[in-house]
């Protein structure tokens, strides 16, 4: 799944946290990218998972949050499964160069918090013009 992000837009429909298949699910998990003059923010609802349970790539403009929430086990009889179980992956295209040295990332009560500044060569320059 990939989006897009420009600034100032705001999409007020609602998706489910996941979908599934009759042999597989499809967990689309929720987040939201918010920006300033200067970085990104993206916070993303993981309940449950570890900070080893999730990757992060930065490439350019783009995020990729990929990770896996885990089931209790193939021998476990469930008779209600509607926790999320399998792999996730989300694909987020910025419209400015990224600095991923600055970034930051934590993970507290199962939101996923990621700051990634833009990067320099990106921001707006002032030049200063000099008399003569």
């Amino acid at each position: 799944m990939s989006m897009y992000i420009q600034p100032h837009t705001q999409h007020n429909h609602r998706r489910p946290v996941y979908r599934w298949d009759s042999r597989e699910s499809e967990i689309h998990v929720p987040l939201d990218v918010t920006a300033d003059d200067d970085s990104y923010v993206i916070d993303m609802i993981v309940p449950g998972l570890e900070p080893d349970d999730v990757d992060i790539e930065i490439v350019e403009k783009t995020i990729i949050i990929s990770g896996e929430f885990k089931t209790a086990g193939e021998d476990v009889k469930f008779l209600r499964q509607e926790r999320p179980s399998g792999k996730f992956r989300r694909v987020i295209r910025l419209p400015k160069l990224l600095n991923m040295e600055k970034s930051e990332a934590n993970l507290e009560k199962g939101i996923l918090s990621l700051r990634v500044p833009v990067a320099e060569e990106a921001l707006p320059k002032t030049i200063k013009i000099k008399a003569k």
